[in-house]
């Protein structure tokens, strides 16, 4: 999604998504580290080549919010796991992610309807990369 971005000269809108990447891997690395310390052995599945064709940053950005939504799921179910096997650890840390994924739909759900209000014109397009640039990693 990035290249996507970049190739297109929306430079800003790579760096957003590339920050993001970063968190999301930090994300990964904190659920890593929970299971570790709790003495369980993590094995990372092979995963697919990600798509590298979009039809327009509108694209990107709705794929982007359904995956956020797709992994709210997924950690609810998880949650829903460790109420059932009252692994009270497990929700504590399942928690933080919650909230977490409050932010992630907002932020999503905001650009894609940024994305929408500007109607296609290339000037909205363009402020919208100028601010999603300005984005630092937290």
């Amino acid at each position: 999604m990035s290249i996507y971005c970049r190739i297109n000269n929306l430079k800003g809108m790579a760096s957003w998504l590339n920050v993001q990447a970063k968190e999301e891997a930090e994300h990964a690395e904190k659920m890593i580290e929970h299971l570790i310390d709790r003495g369980f052995k993590v094995v990372l599945p092979k995963i697919d080549e990600p798509p590298s064709n979009f039809k327009s940053v509108a694209d990107i950005f709705e794929k982007t919010y359904e995956h956020e939504k797709y992994i709210t799921a997924s950690i609810h179910k998880l949650y829903k796991l460790a109420l059932g096997e009252e692994d009270y650890p497990g929700q504590v840390m399942l928690q933080w992610f919650i909230t977490e994924q409050v932010e992630e739909e907002a932020n999503a759900s905001e650009i894609v309807e940024k994305i929408k209000m500007s109607g296609g014109k290339m000037s909205s397009i363009m402020m919208l990369d100028h601010q999603l640039g300005l984005r630092k990693r937290d």
